[in-house]
């Protein structure tokens, strides 16, 4: 089968150049310089900074340092551009983020920041339950299917669309992201500020805290 990948699931296909690649989550900043293929050339992490002392600018400097430092070891490539999964919400495509698992940031213009910091690249910006979609979809499970759902559980539950082999974008850049589904009125809050939602109950911390509950005695 030939899957029929459209240009917005895999914004830079086509370039002859690698990419930087980034994740912002509320465990782990990471980042890599992934090749045209697909192949990770250089990768690297740090820990989210979240003390309540933590702010705006601290945070940005902790992946700005990163970048540098990733940029240096892959010997300062020609890049054909950034992409970035971060958490939502998000105002899209301008990518002004409030990740609920980041209080650091709310509102913060991470695609701009980017831009300042690499000047004359293509930004993007999107939910990374959606990156990790079109990622699947191109070089993963989804490989060969024209319809699929990609999911994140993790610090937070996340999903992303493709129909047709086409990424589903919605409205306001959502659609497919399921963990704000209430699943149980009665269950317990979320960060978004209801109660019930797939991702508090089903996160990675919420596992947990469930399972503790019910005795169980292991440290993670």
């Amino acid at each position: 089968m030939v899957t029929r990948t459209s240009p917005e699931a895999v914004p830079f296909a086509g370039a002859d150049a690698p990419v930087l690649a980034i994740d912002i989550g509320g465990t782990k900043l990471a980042a890599a310089v992934v090749e045209p293929g697909g192949r990770i050339a250089v990768y690297d992490r740090v820990p989210t900074p979240n003390a309540p002392a933590t702010d705006a600018e601290g945070l940005w400097r902790t992946l700005a340092a990163m970048l540098e430092k990733l940029l240096a070891e892959a010997g300062e490539p020609e890049l054909a551009g950034v992409g970035v999964g971060c958490g939502g919400p998000m105002t899209w495509p301008d990518a002004h983020v409030s990740p609920l698992n980041i209080p650091a940031w709310r509102g913060f213009p991470l695609r701009d920041r980017l831009r300042e910091t690499y000047p004359g690249l293509p930004v993007r910006v999107h939910n990374d339950a959606i990156c990790l979609a079109i990622g699947e979809h191109w070089r993963g499970a989804g490989r060969g299917r024209a319809n699929m759902l990609g999911m994140v559980v993790s610090t937070g539950v996340g999903g992303g669309l493709i129909l047709d082999d086409r990424l589903i974008d919605g409205a306001s850049g959502n659609a497919g992201h399921i963990g704000h589904i209430i699943v149980d009125p009665d269950g317990p809050p979320c960060g978004c500020g209801g109660h019930g939602c797939l991702e508090a109950v089903a996160r990675g911390p919420g596992l947990v805290a469930w399972a503790r509950e019910q005795g169980w005695p292991g440290a993670t």
